[in-house]
């Protein structure tokens, strides 16, 4: 093992997850900034986060990435640089290693702008070294993804669910969709107003979403939201019944369904015994969601494990390549760049 210091970056789209090879910990903050007057920087993070969908017009609360690629590098350069001298703050910091993890399924150019973002981050990069997102899940969910074993991991997470297939370290199939955290709180926000001509924020469809979500919730209380009668005009509060929530969630729970047996039709045979066997693994930020591991069960006739903490598994595999020589292969440099 290295004694140089790491890190193992998981840009989310809604969190980002930063494994530090210095004390072993994994930071875990809402990928957001907030800047006042045009230019100055207000706050990033879970501060951020706080901010969103309640600031003036003078303040600017956004994420910087959007359906899994860098949408505003310099917001992210911000952010990432924030986070790194935080994380450095009390040691003497000469310098490190960087992993970042990158969707399978985009363009090169794309997966570019990852590297220079950490390059250009002024965040003293010695090496930057890619790792595709799908693998570092599979290694954080224990799994050696080196063997022959064919793994299919489903990763679902604020703006999209990537689904792969992992075999001998890299990946067979894979397929990225724009379905994620973000369209089930908006089909919440949807049908409140249908049903209820009620408008009501993005926060509280997240709150009433992962309320629903949580194991010990009893299902005959119905959440209670808060938000603005399109009739009147006025602010009110109102019970919104479970089952509603539900047929709400279910519709984008069936897409990603219909993709995941895309995905499987196309998987050699071989592979596809393996995941019989094992089953599907289902990761992301969006993994605890009510009835998701029960519908692709239903819909694909396949057992479906869900880690402890499946928003960090990708942050767990890139801390295995950073920790253990047998998985550093699993990272690779972009051909003709290298730090600035």
């Amino acid at each position: 093992m290295s004694n140089v210091p790491a890190f193992g970056i998981d840009l989310g789209t809604g969190n980002i997850k930063i494994y530090n090879n210095m004390d072993g910990s994994i930071m875990r903050e809402k990928n957001m900034i907030a800047v006042k007057n045009k230019n100055t920087l207000l706050a990033y993070g879970d501060d951020a986060f706080d901010m969103y969908e309640k600031s003036p017009a003078n303040i600017r609360t956004s994420f910087p990435l959007n359906n899994g690629v860098i949408a505003d590098i310099k917001d992210m350069q911000t952010v990432l640089k924030c986070f790194v001298t935080d994380l450095t703050s009390r040691i003497k910091y000469n310098g490190a290693d960087f992993y970042i993890s990158v969707p399978k399924d985009i363009t090169e150019v794309e997966k570019r702008a990852f590297f220079d973002l950490v390059s250009d981050a002024n965040v003293k990069s010695k090496r930057i070294m890619i790792v595709d997102k799908a693998v570092a899940d599979g290694l954080g969910l224990n799994i050696d993804v080196k063997t022959s074993q064919g793994v299919l991991v489903v990763n679902s997470g604020f703006d999209t669910t990537e689904i792969s297939i992992l075999s001998l370290g890299g990946i067979v199939l894979s397929k990225l969709i724009k379905i994620g955290g973000r369209k089930f709180d908006e089909a919440i926000k949807n049908a409140v107003r249908r049903e209820y001509s009620l408008i009501i924020g993005g926060k509280t469809a997240e709150n009433v979403k992962i309320e629903l979500s949580d194991p010990n919730h009893d299902d005959t209380v119905d959440p209670v939201v808060y938000g603005r009668d399109i009739v009147t005009g006025l602010p009110v509060e109102r019970q919104i019944p479970v089952d509603l929530i539900e047929s709400a969630l279910n519709e984008n729970i069936n897409s990603i369904i219909d993709n995941i047996k895309v995905i499987l039709e196309r998987t050699p045979p071989e592979l596809a015994a393996d995941i019989y066997r094992h089953g599907i693994y289902l990761t992301g930020g969006s993994a605890p969601l009510r009835n998701f591991g029960k519908l692709i069960n239903k819909g694909t006739d396949l057992k479906v494990n869900l880690p402890d903490d499946p928003i960090s598994t990708v942050a767990i595999g890139l801390s295995r390549v950073i920790k253990e020589d047998n998985f550093r292969s699993v990272a690779y440099a972009i051909d003709g760049m290298s730090p600035k």
